[in-house]
């Protein structure tokens, strides 16, 4: 039985080849249109319909995505300017119980995916090589590599999809 938190297996740190960079740049890209392909024609009911026992809905996780990646970007354009800068985390569980997750329309969200991707690869496609090394301090994670944050975050964008994906196979949605 596979892990249901975990669909694509839980994100590893490991050394990033220039070619690797470009093809996490490339999912990165990419996600927008599948996270929507991932929820396109749901119900409502199925949209409320959490993707794993005690996990969040198909709603927390279309609303979840967008401002996760909202962070992401904004995380490498500090550690791009500033000498490792001191991120503040965020408390996601509390994000998706907040009182506008369930009256905002998804189409919201997956727009904003849209507008925040197709900044966040332009900012990407043109880090320079030695960019790639610099830092910021996570207070609870350590210093994070901007390589390895992008690495993190294109394995977040396809870990959310495939919650929705897996949780539609499972239901024969």
């Amino acid at each position: 039985m596979t892990d249901l938190r975990f669909p694509i297996g839980k994100f590893t740190d490991s050394p990033i080849s220039p070619a690797q960079r470009q093809q996490l740049i490339d999912q990165i890209a990419e996600l927008p249109r599948h996270f929507r392909a991932a929820v396109n024609g749901l119900t409502p009911q199925q949209i409320e319909t959490p993707y794993r026992p005690e996990g969040w809905t198909v709603r927390q996780l279309v609303h979840h995505v967008p401002e996760s990646h909202m962070n992401a970007y904004i995380r490498c354009k500090l550690a791009l300017t500033e000498t490792k800068p001191t991120i503040k985390p965020y408390m996601e569980d509390r994000w998706a119980n907040l009182a506008d997750v369930p009256v905002t329309p998804l189409e919201t969200s997956l727009a904003l995916l849209e507008l925040v991707h197709a900044r966040w690869i332009t900012m990407l496609r043109l880090v320079r090589e030695e960019e790639w090394a610099r830092t910021f301090i996570h207070p609870e994670n350590g210093e994070r590599r901007l390589d390895q944050t992008l690495a993190q975050y294109a394995w977040h964008g396809r870990h959310h999809t495939a919650h929705v994906t897996a949780l539609r196979e499972r239901m024969g949605w």
